[in-house]
Protein backbone atom coordinates (compact mmCIF):
# COMPACT_ATOMS: atom_id res chain seq x y z
CA UNK A 1 0.00 0.00 0.00
CA UNK A 2 1.28 3.51 -0.59
CA UNK A 3 1.66 5.97 2.06
CA UNK A 4 -1.52 7.94 0.89
CA UNK A 5 -3.62 4.80 1.52
CA UNK A 6 -2.29 4.10 4.78
CA UNK A 7 -3.23 7.74 5.78
CA UNK A 8 -6.30 7.63 5.43
CA UNK A 9 -7.16 4.22 6.67
CA UNK A 10 -5.45 5.33 9.78
CA UNK A 11 -7.80 8.79 9.94
CA UNK A 12 -10.85 5.92 9.02
CA UNK A 13 -9.91 4.10 11.90
CA UNK A 14 -9.45 7.47 14.04
CA UNK A 15 -12.83 8.83 12.92
CA UNK A 16 -14.63 4.94 13.85
CA UNK A 17 -13.11 5.49 17.25
CA UNK A 18 -14.27 8.71 17.44
CA UNK A 19 -18.09 7.53 16.74
CA UNK A 20 -17.65 4.63 19.21
CA UNK A 21 -16.88 7.28 21.90
CA UNK A 22 -19.58 9.75 21.46
CA UNK A 23 -22.00 6.49 21.45
CA UNK A 24 -20.32 5.31 24.93
CA UNK A 25 -20.32 8.67 25.96
CA UNK A 26 -23.99 9.27 25.37
CA UNK A 27 -25.23 5.45 26.75
CA UNK A 28 -22.84 6.35 30.02
CA UNK A 29 -24.86 9.87 30.44
CA UNK A 30 -27.98 8.28 30.11
CA UNK A 31 -26.88 5.58 32.61
CA UNK A 32 -25.45 8.01 35.21
CA UNK A 33 -28.61 10.26 34.47
CA UNK A 34 -31.02 7.50 35.68
CA UNK A 35 -28.89 6.11 38.34
CA UNK A 36 -26.98 8.75 39.98
CA UNK A 37 -29.43 10.35 43.38
CA UNK A 38 -27.36 13.53 43.53
CA UNK A 39 -28.51 15.00 40.17
CA UNK A 40 -25.93 17.29 37.77
CA UNK A 41 -23.66 17.40 40.69
CA UNK A 42 -23.20 13.74 40.54
CA UNK A 43 -19.06 12.73 40.36
CA UNK A 44 -19.88 10.34 37.99
CA UNK A 45 -20.47 12.96 35.21
CA UNK A 46 -16.91 14.41 36.10
CA UNK A 47 -15.76 11.12 35.51
CA UNK A 48 -16.97 10.59 32.44
CA UNK A 49 -16.08 14.02 30.94
CA UNK A 50 -12.23 12.81 31.79
CA UNK A 51 -12.53 9.69 30.50
CA UNK A 52 -14.18 11.43 27.19
CA UNK A 53 -11.64 13.60 27.35
CA UNK A 54 -8.93 11.22 26.91
CA UNK A 55 -10.41 9.05 24.48
CA UNK A 56 -10.95 12.03 22.36
CA UNK A 57 -7.04 13.22 22.63
CA UNK A 58 -6.08 9.28 21.60
CA UNK A 59 -8.00 9.72 18.56
CA UNK A 60 -6.26 12.97 17.98
CA UNK A 61 -2.92 12.06 17.68
CA UNK A 62 -4.04 8.88 15.80
CA UNK A 63 -5.65 11.24 12.99
CA UNK A 64 -2.08 13.95 13.08
CA UNK A 65 -0.28 10.22 12.85
CA UNK A 66 -2.54 9.63 10.03
CA UNK A 67 -2.08 12.94 8.43
CA UNK A 68 1.59 12.65 9.00
CA UNK A 69 1.42 9.30 6.67
CA UNK A 70 -0.06 10.77 3.84
CA UNK A 71 2.43 13.42 3.57
CA UNK A 72 5.61 11.10 4.00
CA UNK A 73 7.47 10.99 0.90
CA UNK A 74 8.10 7.14 -0.03
CA UNK A 75 11.46 5.87 0.13
CA UNK A 76 13.07 5.68 -3.44
CA UNK A 77 13.58 1.49 -4.61
CA UNK A 78 16.62 -0.16 -4.16
CA UNK A 79 17.28 -2.17 -7.19
CA UNK A 80 19.37 -5.18 -6.09
CA UNK A 81 21.86 -6.46 -8.60
CA UNK A 82 21.42 -10.29 -9.17
CA UNK A 83 24.76 -12.64 -8.97
CA UNK A 84 24.31 -13.14 -12.62
CA UNK A 85 24.90 -9.59 -13.49
CA UNK A 86 27.99 -9.45 -11.23
CA UNK A 87 29.28 -11.98 -12.86
CA UNK A 88 29.34 -10.13 -16.22
CA UNK A 89 31.19 -7.19 -14.85
CA UNK A 90 33.71 -8.71 -13.28
CA UNK A 91 36.72 -9.35 -15.18
CA UNK A 92 38.50 -12.65 -14.16
CA UNK A 93 41.63 -13.37 -16.69
CA UNK A 94 44.69 -12.95 -15.00
CA UNK A 95 43.45 -14.45 -11.51
CA UNK A 96 44.84 -17.31 -9.83
CA UNK A 97 43.06 -20.18 -8.77
CA UNK A 98 42.83 -18.93 -5.15
CA UNK A 99 41.22 -15.81 -6.16
CA UNK A 100 39.15 -17.27 -8.55
CA UNK A 101 37.93 -18.83 -5.75
CA UNK A 102 37.33 -16.28 -3.37
CA UNK A 103 34.94 -13.98 -6.11
CA UNK A 104 32.99 -17.38 -7.03
CA UNK A 105 32.35 -17.74 -3.18
CA UNK A 106 31.58 -13.99 -2.68
CA UNK A 107 29.04 -14.17 -5.63
CA UNK A 108 27.74 -16.87 -4.45
CA UNK A 109 27.36 -15.43 -0.63
CA UNK A 110 25.30 -12.57 -2.71
CA UNK A 111 28.70 -10.44 -2.67
CA UNK A 112 29.83 -10.50 0.89
CA UNK A 113 31.36 -13.08 3.72
CA UNK A 114 33.29 -12.66 6.98
CA UNK A 115 37.00 -12.78 6.31
CA UNK A 116 37.08 -15.69 8.96
CA UNK A 117 34.41 -17.42 7.12
CA UNK A 118 36.21 -16.90 4.33
CA UNK A 119 39.03 -18.75 5.73
CA UNK A 120 37.56 -21.61 7.05
CA UNK A 121 36.25 -22.28 3.31
CA UNK A 122 39.00 -21.72 1.65
CA UNK A 123 41.15 -24.13 4.07
CA UNK A 124 43.81 -21.45 4.60
CA UNK A 125 45.69 -19.15 7.39
CA UNK A 126 45.76 -15.98 8.58
CA UNK A 127 48.94 -14.85 6.94
CA UNK A 128 47.73 -16.43 3.20
CA UNK A 129 44.42 -14.79 3.38
CA UNK A 130 45.52 -11.54 4.20
CA UNK A 131 47.92 -11.61 1.32
CA UNK A 132 45.29 -12.98 -1.19
CA UNK A 133 43.06 -10.17 -0.33
CA UNK A 134 45.26 -7.45 -0.62
CA UNK A 135 46.05 -8.96 -4.25
CA UNK A 136 42.09 -8.71 -4.74
CA UNK A 137 42.30 -5.47 -3.64
CA UNK A 138 44.75 -3.65 -5.93
CA UNK A 139 42.91 -5.30 -8.66
CA UNK A 140 39.53 -3.40 -7.26
CA UNK A 141 37.54 -6.64 -6.95
CA UNK A 142 36.55 -6.73 -3.24
CA UNK A 143 36.80 -4.01 0.00
CA UNK A 144 37.32 -4.56 3.57
CA UNK A 145 35.63 -3.47 5.74
CA UNK A 146 35.87 -3.49 9.34
CA UNK A 147 33.14 -4.38 11.74
CA UNK A 148 34.37 -4.39 15.45
CA UNK A 149 37.03 -7.00 15.72
CA UNK A 150 36.03 -8.75 12.36
CA UNK A 151 36.46 -7.62 8.77
CA UNK A 152 33.55 -7.66 5.83
CA UNK A 153 34.54 -8.78 2.44
CA UNK A 154 32.64 -6.68 0.03
CA UNK A 155 32.51 -7.83 -4.01
CA UNK A 156 33.20 -4.87 -5.51
CA UNK A 157 30.77 -4.03 -8.33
Amino acid sequence: MENKQVGFLIIGIAVIIGIIIWIFNTAMTNIVGQTCSHGPSCTMYDTIRTQTGLSLAIAGVIVIVGIFIIFLKPKERIVVKTIKEKKKKLNLEGLGEQEKKVIEILQSENGTIFQATLMEKLEIGKVGMTRLLDKLEAKQLIERKRRGMNNVIVLKQ
